[in-house]
């Protein structure tokens, strides 16, 4: 895989796994399967490890589940509640394990213990006591805020609502689930009474959990075990295992299968005898999650953008079936994406009949191997053919492979379109691009109403009452039409000049119309983060706008960047291109230097006035922020029709909300810092980690924005700079001593 291939599947996978976040955290009803969701991501991190300059702002790797919804209360959580990343392999795990030691500076025979236990599949809950009272309950949602589903915990006969002898302050977290014999006997009770069945115990634990009638949760047979913790005023004690243990001696049900291992061999040992035992357990695990023993290591290692350094869940493998393909039908994304689906012969996968798979794009389809020939390129999938999929969490699966054996004779090669199905507009791929994507632009309907979808989606607006449905209903029509996003705030204002009111139309009524305008006038106050990701400009995803607006810190203040960079942004653009031509011309031999020189020759040639030259590099430099999603930003509200509509509804909007700083009262908050040299005390991945967590900002490079750098042995170049630019340069001690305990 070539650099531009790469960046057009990481632009492929970020939207679909995105989705799939909603649909399995959010709605209760998964569209893909763990084994496909683990394996989209598992491509994604791959890579983003071969290609770490071309990770996405919006990357799935930094996403954590689902924003909550607003059928019930939110609850902001006092510590985030995070995923874990994945371990697929043995080898998985070793490389896990060789990467604390090295985060850690320990020497691969030091002692280093873990915990490992069963990974249930169900819902995570945190529960917060309060001089031992229960006092909240609260879903993960979207990591940082969950939603209020108290009075049904409280139903729930394993989770104490006293407890005695335990912190003033305690949140516990674990995983609520249903067994399989309570889940059959459930399923039973709802087909007598005609009522709704569900398609595995975990659907039925999360739908049993987020019910708004706690009779209805009480009804139903939840249990609960505890594995974690978030806020405490008091340490519950100094190891992982030990803290589990008194979990349990508090009153909570804890997993009997908890193991502390004290090597490598333990860990994967303990896996094998859990994996055995799966199918005889009763309740559902996908996997066995391992964490460091030593809290205080733990606490050292800290955290990513999404996950804990020091944890990581060892799934099992997917379960597979054979179908056949029926038809491939082709769907347009708000990007112009041509995406391709699979409809499959309905079929019965662990216990789910699925009938619809994602086939990604037209390379997974393709394929010039002649019947029992190698497939040069991609998969050779053709209607008819007799296709492997993975097993499905409730519609859509994966098609993994292919039996060329079982292809009919007259079955034809795919023909992917070259025009839009929506539109009719050509639908063009670009050189190194994965993705065939339709030019109408906001002409195709498709993409007007997908845009239009991803503006009120909950990571964005998140208008109460303006869903899918309805967006779909306003884009056709002819009385109160909504073809752009300013269009929405002037909903209200149109009706009232209009002879057919929104509350006498089929579907709507006094109260709906008058909530639904209640609801978009709420949303003239937004913050800038929400705003941007609504925007759905190509590459730029919820961490990304969460990013640019902590980088720019007002909407102003980054319009005026972008406009400023644009003459830089022009010329990189060119850069690119020129680059791009030489790469398809060029030998292998020095192929590199070539394409370096053609890029440099057209930077050097182009006459970028400095104020547009330093306004893109600090772009560029921003946390998260790369080239390809730099030019994207920059063309997007450079393009005039585009511009225009922003424009349009910034108008429409009363207060564009900056971000929340990350800390306030630390000594580097708000800071630009930069490390550079060797720091001996701490890896620098500790050190950006925890100057992050202080509220620092940690640049690559050094500018006139920086505020601090920090200079270990070895400090070249930086150093002489910050020196020129009268910057605060203090070596590693002096880091350590202004940071204290902070």
């Amino acid at each position: 895989m070539d650099e531009a291939a790469a960046r057009a599947e990481l632009a492929r996978l970020a939207p679909l796994l995105a989705r799939a976040n909603i649909a399995y955290h959010g709605e209760d009803a998964p569209e893909i399967s763990d084994a496909e969701y683990d394996a989209l991501k598992r491509r994604n991190a791959a890579i983003e490890a071969r290609f770490p300059h071309l990770k996405r702002s919006d990357s799935p790797s930094d996403r954590v589940g689902a924003a909550p919804v607003d059928a019930f209360g939110k609850i902001r959580h006092a510590v985030r509640m995070l995923s874990l990343s994945n371990a697929f392999e043995a080898d998985d795990v070793v490389d896990f394990d060789r990467s604390i030691r090295s985060y850690l500076n320990l020497g691969a025979d030091d002692p280093l213990a873990y915990t490992a236990e069963p990974k249930i599949d169900g819902l995570s809950l945190s529960l917060r006591y309060e001089n031992g009272a229960l006092v909240h309950a609260a879903t993960r949602g979207d990591g940082e805020t969950g939603e209020n589903v108290t009075a049904n915990a409280r139903t729930i006969d394993e989770i104490p609502t006293r407890l005695d002898d335990a912190p003033e302050i305690l949140e516990v977290r674990g995983e609520v689930y249903m067994s399989h014999a309570d889940f059959e006997a459930l399923n039973a009770r709802q087909a007598e009474k005609g009522q709704k069945t569900f398609a595995n115990p975990r659907n039925a634990a999360a739908g049993s959990l987020r019910q708004l009638d706690a009779a209805i949760t009480k009804a139903r047979p939840l249990r609960f075990f505890a594995y974690a913790w978030g806020e405490l005023s008091a340490p519950l004690a100094d190891t992982q295992m030990q803290a589990i243990e008194r979990l349990g001696a508090l009153g909570f049900s804890i997993n009997p299968l908890t193991r502390l291992c004290e090597s490598l061999d333990d860990l994967i040992a303990h896996y094998r005898e859990i994996e055995a035992q799966r199918a005889t357990l009763g309740y559902d695990i996908d996997g066995v999650v391992y964490k460091v023993n030593d809290l205080g290591l733990q606490q050292r290692l800290g955290f990513r953008s999404t996950t804990p350094r020091w944890a990581i869940a060892h799934k099992f493998p997917a379960e597979l079936a054979w179908t056949r393909l029926d038809g491939i039908d082709i769907q347009v994304g708000r990007t112009g994406a041509l995406s391709p689906v699979a409809r499959l012969q309905p079929v019965t996968v662990g216990g789910v009949v699925v009938s619809n798979a994602t086939l990604h794009n037209e390379d997974y389809i393709a394929g010039r191997g002649a019947k029992g020939e190698e497939i040069r390129e991609g998969k050779d999938i053709r209607v008819g053919d007799w296709v492997q999929v993975y097993r499905a969490g409730d519609v859509i699966p994966k098609v993994a492979d292919v039996d060329l054996s079982k292809r009919p004779e007259d079955a034809e090669p795919y023909r992917f379109p070259d025009t839009c199905p929506e539109c009719g507009s050509p639908a063009i791929r670009e050189e190194g691009d994965a993705v065939r994507r339709c030019t109408g632009g906001l002409i195709c309907p498709a993409q007007a109403v997908e845009k239009l979808k991803h503006f009120v989606s909950r990571g964005a607006m998140d208008i109460e009452g303006l869903g899918a449905k309805q967006v779909e209903a306003f884009y056709h029509d002819d009385q109160l039409p909504v073809s752009e996003p300013a269009d929405i705030f002037t909903l209200r204002t149109r009706d009232a000049n209009n002879l057919t009111k929104l509350a006498n139309r089929d579907g709507w009524g006094e109260t709906s119309a008058k909530n639904l305008f209640e609801a978009i006038e709420e949303k003239r106050e937004i913050p800038m983060a929400r705003l941007l990701f609504g925007l759905g400009i190509r590459h730029v995803g919820e961490v990304a706008a969460q990013d640019l607006a902590r980088h720019y810190g007002g909407w102003a203040a980054m319009t005026k960047a972008l406009d400023t960079a644009r003459p830089a942004a022009l010329a990189h653009r060119a850069a690119d291109d020129a680059a791009e031509v030489e790469r398809q011309a060029a030998q292998e031999a020095g192929r590199r230097a070539r394409i370096s020189e053609a890029r440099n020759a057209v930077l050097a040639e182009a006459d970028i006035p400095d104020e547009a030259a330093e306004a893109w590099a600090d772009l560029i430099d921003a946390d998260g922020i790369g080239p390809v999603m730099a030019l994207s930003l920059s063309d997007a509200f450079a393009n005039d029709h585009e511009r225009a509509a922003i424009d349009r509804l910034v108008a429409e909007l009363t207060d564009i909300q900056p971000p929340e700083s990350r800390a306030t009262d630390s000594p580097v908050a708000g800071k630009t810092v930069v490390f550079t040299g060797s720091l001996e005390k701490m890896t620098r991945a500790e050190a950006k980690a925890r100057a992050e967590a202080l509220g620092a900002k940690v640049s690559g490079s050094v500018s006139a924005k920086t505020d601090l750098l920090v200079a270990g042995p070895g400090a070249g170049s930086k150093a002489k700079k910050a020196a020129d630019l009268g910057i605060e340069t203090i070596d590693e001690d002096g880091w350590l001593t202004l940071i204290g305990d902070a």
